[in-house]
């Protein structure tokens, strides 16, 4: 995690730099919360057209797909201004496309025996666990292990978006990608975001004031999507092997 000798003395020493937002982390959790509720409803929503209509929900899927990324740059943008009343309801639009372009890798975990819906339940308790011991760790890290947390996370999720990239390329150009391989990526994903967690709670009452609680909410927000991804892909790949 960090490199010192001795973690459990470091994680018990005091913070020795002022924070910039020691509130702005509750203030964001129910917007966090309201985030992942409507993210279920766009899940839910996509799972029914995938099966009423599969031809427009593929369609549908990529221009949700599409809006979602550069509604993601509009909004902090909006956020970063300060101004939170335009900023909330696209927020709102966000989560809903996040939750329409997850109900593909959701239905895909239905349908794999040995995941179901049950799996899908797992992988949610599993970042609300996530979730309490980071917040726990995180807000206790010295700066030493903050810092040195915070940029092995960075690289390493840095590195396996690169890979993310080129099996995306093998896949279109007709490669499979080994079971093994999936796992590996799936369980590195897995890591990297649950550090990523740990992080957000050291790092954002130092970025951010109290009053950007949407972009911190924003970046817990993807922080907690992408480790429910990557546990989701990981139980995928381990109930698939050939």
């Amino acid at each position: 995690m960090a490199n010192t000798t001795n973690f459990r003395d470091a994680i018990r020493q005091a913070q020795s730099s002022a924070l910039l937002g020691p509130n702005v982390i509750p203030r964001a959790l129910p917007f966090l919360g309201g985030g992942l509720v409507l993210t279920a409803v766009g899940t839910y929503g996509g799972l029914g057209m995938l099966g009423n209509n599969p031809g427009l929900f593929m369609t549908t899927f990529w221009i949700a797909l599409v809006a979602e990324f550069a509604l993601y740059f509009v909004v902090r943008g909006i956020a970063e201004r300060g101004n939170n009343t335009v900023a909330l309801p696209l927020l709102a639009l966000y989560s809903l496309l996040s939750g329409y372009t997850l109900s593909g890798l959701v239905a895909v975990a239905l349908g794999t025996s040995g995941v179901g819906i049950q799996g899908v339940g797992v992988a949610a308790i599993a970042c609300g666990i996530t979730f309490i011991a980071a917040r726990s760790i995180g807000s206790n890290l010295s700066d030493k292990d903050g810092l040195a947390l915070t940029q092995t996370v960075q690289i390493g999720i840095i590195a396996l978006f690169v890979v993310l990239i080129v099996q995306l390329l093998f896949t279109v150009f007709g490669f499979g990608t080994p079971s093994w391989i999936e796992i590996a990526i799936s369980g590195v994903g897995v890591v990297l975001f649950a550090g990523a967690s740990v992080v957000d709670f050291y790092i954002l009452p130092r970025t951010y004031r109290d009053d950007q609680n949407l972009l911190a909410a924003l970046s817990m927000y993807l922080t907690y999507i992408n480790l429910f991804i990557f546990i989701l892909r990981l139980l995928i790949a381990l109930n698939s092997r050939d």
